[in-house]
């Protein structure tokens, strides 16, 4: 064990990268979770079942990190594509076992009451369309939440709810839901205020859950995918990245310990990602001085979500530094050499060096000689470090092997579902 975290609070943490992808609204997910887990309170389940409601509505969209596929799931009260994120998030969840049982029901998430399929376990049938329910209630609800009058216009979310029982949603769940959002209280817990009142209360609830080092790397591994898949441009990426700062990491004799913590930095390094517009990831041109600015705050916006996982201080700094440049040209914090760790200064290597060699569907990878040159020419530059670069041009070739990975298909056979599984 190199790392002292609670597996309960580092998931609370990077649902937060889940949020971002609503871009302007970065909270979906935890009110989809509050609901949930106050329709099951009200209708008497057990603090252990509204729990598993709460952590269920927090990771149903753990399939989507397009914001495009978000506006659809939010503008839309039935958008036709909403079934493939589904398909995504339940491959991911079910490839790691603390997880697991969360995989069915958000496969089914979007799935009419009337269309679910037989032979489904009841209580399957009810996790999943609570969480339809209540994720349709937050989309209705989402014109409201920006100039403050969702109290104005509960009664309107509340009829067109209704209005699907028995079609939508099985009928006794939507009586449920109009009970529980009777009450002021109900709705003002999803201000953000709220919000954060409401993940302490379930946290302090939870029972301790100490995260070994490979549940971390797989967890590490799920939201490494869903950044990844994003955009095509970067399909892999983080992968590449964390494997080949890791391979630098041992040349250089960072103690074992680092090296898993570099490691897990690599795979989460570009979670503030999630918040950057589709269309800025995938211009396969030059940014302009607009598109450069907003893709620039992902590096800070990696730092405060994993700056609030205890055990995860190492981790935060080294991934937030990945665009730090020795000279203090970089970004975001404009740091110097002389401040950054030998880790951060091989993750920033190591992500430069993977983008260069990575294929792209706009241009193949360059070439060993090619990249050699070009890693070269930043180290003389002063914008590397020098040392980091020497021993990755010392075995170029290798390095190039460790920043390709490939990701085995999933049994399917469909593109969205291939692109979420996680590395075991």
């Amino acid at each position: 064990m190199t790392i002292n975290a609670d597996l309960h609070h580092v998931i609370y943490a990077l649902s937060d990268a889940l949020d971002l992808v609503g871009v302007d609204d970065v909270a979906h997910g935890k009110r989809v979770g509050i609901m949930a887990a106050e329709c099951a309170r009200c209708e008497g389940l057990t603090e252990g079942e509204a729990a598993f409601l709460f952590d269920l509505g927090m990771l149903h969209d753990i399939g989507v990190s397009s914001t495009n596929t978000h506006s659809h799931l939010v503008a839309e009260f039935d958008w036709e594509g909403s079934q493939v994120h589904c398909e995504v998030g339940s491959a991911l969840l079910g490839s790691f076992a603390p997880l697991a049982p969360m995989a069915l029901p958000v496969r089914y998430h979007h799935t009419r009451w009337d269309a679910l399929p037989a032979g489904l376990p009841p209580e399957v049938v009810r996790q999943a369309n609570r969480i339809y329910l209540v994720d349709r209630v937050d989309s209705l609800a989402a014109p409201y939440y920006a100039d403050n009058s969702l109290l104005l216009n509960t009664e309107v979310i509340r009829t067109r709810i209704a209005e699907h029982a028995g079609s939508y949603f099985a009928p006794d769940l939507v009586e449920v839901f109009m009970t529980a959002s009777r009450t002021e209280a109900f709705w003002l817990m999803l201000e953000p205020r709220s919000i954060q009142a409401c993940l302490v209360d379930q946290l302090a609830r939870g029972e301790p859950f100490p995260a070994a080092m490979d549940d971390l790397r797989r967890l590490a591994c799920i939201f490494a995918r869903i950044v990844d898949a994003k955009s095509p441009f970067t399909a892999e990426h983080s992968l590449g990245v964390a494997r080949l700062a890791r391979f630098l990491a041992e040349r250089m004799d960072v103690p074992a310990a680092n090296c898993d913590k570099l490691e897990i930095a690599g795979l989460l390094h570009d979670l503030g990602k999630l918040r950057v517009p589709d269309e800025i990831l995938d211009k396969p041109g030059r940014l302009d001085s607009r598109e450069r600015r907003i893709i620039n705050t992902h590096s800070f916006e990696t730092f405060q979500i994993l700056r609030n996982i205890e055990g995860f201080e190492d981790i935060a700094r080294w991934a937030a530094y990945h665009h730090e440049e020795p000279d203090g040209s970089g970004y975001p914090f404009h740091l110097k050499g002389t401040t950054l760790s030998l880790e951060a200064r091989i993750l920033r290597v190591a992500d430069i060096f993977q983008a260069m060699v990575q294929h792209r569907p706009y241009r193949q990878g360059l070439a060993a000689d090619e990249v050699a040159a070009f890693i070269r020419q930043l180290a003389e530059q002063g914008r590397v470090d020098a040392r980091v670069t020497g021993v990755l041009l010392a075995d170029v070739e290798q390095a190039m092997k460790i920043a390709r990975p490939a990701f085995p298909p999933l049994p399917s056979g469909s593109p969205a579902v291939d692109a979420a599984l996680p590395v075991p």
